[in-house]
């Protein structure tokens, strides 16, 4: 799990605010340009091996789907939709009208908010069977109205930004491509308003007669369908009835065991010491940046956006908080940090509070020519 390194890189925080200040306003995050990935070749591959510590299924793929019959959002089957309807209804966003960017590809399910070592696993095991894709869910957290009680952490639990930023997801991906087989996936994502009352079955129906995937990759904690309803064991024979293969990978547990001020952090309910997103929030809202690390598997990088309302001076950077495009760490002094736009610039210190983010460069050279002129985003990644 490259503690090792991690740890070696970790960002010392220095007396953080004993409690958050009161709340910024966010603005709504800005979303990055992105580009429409490839279509993927139809892979060629051998059927899958079978991996130790997961179950396989490798069975003959499911038939093609009928061109108009679907499923409604609502989770009604068998009904007949005319073109305008069906292209409505898709299940991928930013695949196309025909939904073939994953066909005959291996796709892993999850809601992949921070990338990871876990979700890198999953990424890894479906690499292994085929060519990978992430398959994402979003638009949970507002359409099941989640809350977060605990008042400490009410501040970035409420507001929610993005553990990662997404203009630099394909970043972080293509960190993955030695793990998967010099492969770099590809994330698709799926909004779960128009899944979210579809049965276990008729969601494994979509995947395969909708996508027409070779097979999907899960956790074991993995839930699906109606309420949660459906679970690893349910996707497994489900898979077997559509052809499709499936591995169930088990759950990269945090073998650091953090603890604070002698006692151990309580994340959820279903926290059975399993590394996931939900410490990794937990790791960014107390500011220890050595446990983000390992968490991780990378620094974690927080990502500007430049304005107008951006001060730079020679050897000072300052921004509103309005600018971060994902979640920071607490507010506090961060040391050993680095700063990058595209390229690296230099080490550097950073402050945040609960206005601004001030970047005190170590070397007073390394703003000229200035960085602010050149790009519009900046990223401070935290040892």
């Amino acid at each position: 799990m490259e503690r090792g390194a991690a740890a070696a890189l970790g960002c010392a925080l220095r007396s953080p605010s004993p409690s958050p200040s009161p709340a910024p306003q966010w603005r709504p995050l800005f979303r990055c340009p992105r580009r429409d990935p490839p279509v993927p070749p139809r892979p060629l591959v051998p059927p899958a091996r079978l991996f130790s510590e997961y179950r396989h299924l490798d069975m003959k793929k499911g038939q093609s789907r009928n061109s108009l019959k679907t499923f409604s959002s609502s989770g009604h089957s068998g009904v007949r939709q005319n073109y305008d309807d069906l292209v409505n209804d898709k299940l991928l966003i930013d695949c196309g009208e025909d939904q073939d960017c994953v066909l005959g590809g291996v796709v892993a399910l999850g809601k992949f908010d921070a990338l990871h070592i876990g979700h890198r696993e999953l990424a890894m095991h479906a690499s292994k069977a085929g060519t990978p894709f992430l398959l994402s869910f979003v638009g949970m957290a507002e359409v099941l109205g989640w809350t977060y009680r605990r008042a400490l952490y009410d501040y970035f639990f409420l507001h929610r930004p993005p553990i990662v930023a997404q203009c630099d997801r394909k970043r972080v991906l293509s960190s993955w491509a030695p793990y998967c087989r010099n492969v770099v996936p590809l994330e698709y994502q799926v909004e779960f308003s128009k899944v979210r009352s579809l049965s276990p079955r008729q969601f494994v129906e979509r995947l395969s007669k909708d996508l027409r995937i070779k097979g999907v990759v899960a956790g074991e904690n993995y839930r699906f369908g109606y309420k949660a309803s459906g679970d690893a064991a349910e996707l497994v024979k489900l898979c077997e009835e559509f052809g499709l293969s499936a591995f169930i990978v088990r759950s990269v547990m945090d073998t650091a065991k953090r603890s604070h001020n002698g006692v151990a952090a309580t994340i959820n309910s279903s926290d059975k010491g399993q590394v996931s997103s939900s410490r990794v929030r937990h790791a960014l809202a107390i500011g220890d940046m050595e446990y983000v690390s390992e968490l991780l598997g990378r620094k974690h990088r927080l990502v500007l956006m430049v304005n107008q309302n951006c001060l730079h001076e020679r050897k000072r950077i300052v921004l509103p908080n309005s600018c971060m495009l994902n979640m920071p760490p607490v507010e506090g002094l961060y040391e050993n940090c680095d700063l990058v736009n595209g390229g690296y610039i230099g080490p550097c210190r950073v402050i945040i509070n609960s206005d601004t983010i001030v970047i005190e460069m170590k070397d007073e050279n390394s703003l000229s020519p200035n960085p602010i002129q050149e790009v519009r985003q900046l990223g401070i990644e935290f040892g």
